[in-house]
């Protein structure tokens, strides 16, 4: 297993595979440390997820140097993301007893209510594109739920993997409740049939949710996934359009335009859709590409050459098809995986750009007809995550989110993101159950009747 610089293309290092048997003997010692970690109170998990929290906070720069060597994120975001971490840690050490008391229920027993049991060892499939995030969101109410964590996270950020393991151990958690193991597609599809693993969760393309989710359905394992995403933003006739082009750039090219949740098809009105593609266009080209080590740089590289030249293709293919490149378009002339801002216009239905996922800094601007026609295109794709809405118009804005948007997350002038106080997740082809929230530690517990006659 390699970790390589996606900026230099140098090799950072190289991981041995565990063994078999390793990976076995984990997946034993951690149902031994859950049967002891789920007997603890509340205030006991709390402490150490409030040290982690600290952990993190306290070595925030380094854990941003560590993201910006393996996928190439920019340092600040690589700190705000750690940071977030230290957040969602503290939240659920405030808040999970209450999200986990017990409910009476008034029905003909003396006695009814529902408690919450753990489940046992999540297994965790964890992507590259936030690899301190995605674990933390799921991780935290995991842990404060009475579960153990493996967590078998993407190859190229074998050393996030490994540094997040470090955080939880120093912050006092039983070592064999969580674990970082280092194993291959093979080893990983062993792992989720295996009778130690209560439940998996994965965050990852839709591919790997159906091969996933196919492997754990036939053991009748519990799974959460949350997977990719095609993401509308509608531009309504009454928009304030600079805010609106401003922040559809700013979804579109955060970590480098490799975010389930970024924008990704701007739906934009006829009346409006020359005025809103030239700020789009002013903003885009007037971002700095380069090394993730430097302050003023803004788009660092993709994560992977393989991944930077998947994206190409798919610029190409729809540019075949009859799309418009107005900006970018072109891999550098340089070295590492980086792949500039690109515009996509005239894109119609069976190109890459309208039915694909594009996971990098490319933006697939659609012209409607009006606010009909915009809702139609919005939903007229295989994803459903995230989506939002743009127009001053606020309560007719709100009910075309909430009534009519097929997407688990529809945010009005603003772009999608995730927050530890609200659900997360998809329909569709985007997954399905939830992260986060009263909702998130929900899925990973023994949701229990128990009657007094």
């Amino acid at each position: 297993m390699k970790s390589i610089n996606p900026a230099t293309e140098e090799l950072i290092a190289e991981y041995e595979k565990m063994s078999d048997s390793t990976i076995k003997s984990i997946v034993q010692h951690a149902a031994e440390a859950q049967n002891k970690w789920r007997r603890k109170s509340f205030d006991e998990r709390a402490s150490h997820l409030k040290e982690i929290a600290q952990i993190l906070e306290n070595n925030s720069d380094e854990y941003a140097e560590l993201m910006a060597r393996e996928m190439g994120k920019p340092l600040p975001q690589g700190k705000s993301e750690s940071e977030k971490c230290a957040w969602v840690c503290r939240y659920y050490a405030e808040y999970a007893e209450e999200f986990l008391e017990d409910e009476i229920i008034e029905s003909d027993a003396d006695k009814s209510y529902i408690t919450y049991n753990s489940l046992g060892t999540v297994l965790a499939i964890m992507p590259w594109n936030f690899p301190f995030w995605q674990l933390f969101r799921f991780g935290a109410p995991a842990l404060m739920a009475g579960n153990a964590v493996i967590l078998k996270h993407a190859p190229n950020v074998t050393g996030c993997a490994l540094a997040i393991e470090k955080i939880i151990h120093q912050a006092g958690v039983p070592e064999q409740l969580f674990r970082t193991i280092v194993a291959d597609v093979d080893q990983t599809q062993d792992l989720i049939v295996n009778p130690g693993i209560a439940a998996v969760t994965l965050t990852g393309s839709t591919r790997a949710g159906k091969a996933v989710a196919s492997k754990a359905g036939s053991k009748l394992k519990k799974t959460v996934l949350e997977l990719g995403g095609s993401d509308p933003y509608i531009i309504l006739d009454d928009a304030d359009i600079e805010k609106a082009a401003e922040t559809c750039v700013t979804s579109r090219l955060l970590n480098s335009g490799q975010s389930c949740i970024a924008a990704k098809r701007f739906v934009v009105v006829e009346d409006k859709y020359e005025q809103f593609l030239d700020i789009v266009h002013q903003k885009m080209a007037n971002k700095q590409i380069g090394d993730p080590f430097n302050d003023d740089t803004d788009i660092g590289p993709m994560a992977r050459k393989d991944l930077r030249d998947k994206l190409h293709n798919q610029v190409q293919e729809s540019v075949k098809a009859g799309a418009k490149c107005i900006l970018g378009g072109e891999i550098p002339d340089r070295e590492g995986a980086f792949y500039p801002p690109t515009i996509l216009t005239n894109i119609t239905q069976g190109m890459p750009a309208y039915e694909e996922e594009l996971f990098g800094p490319v933006a697939s601007v659609i012209k409607v007809k009006n606010e009909q026609e915009a809702i139609m295109v919005a939903n007229d794709t295989d994803y459903g995550l995230g989506a939002a809405i743009f127009s001053e118009d606020v309560d007719r804005a709100e009910e075309i989110a909430a009534k009519e948007l097929q997407a688990g997350c529809c945010f009005i002038n603003e772009y999608v993101k995730s927050d530890p106080r609200l659900p997360f997740g998809g329909i569709k082809k985007s997954g399905f159950g939830r992260e986060l929230s009263q909702v998130g530690i929900k899925e990973f517990v023994n949701i229990k009747t128990v009657y007094q006659a």
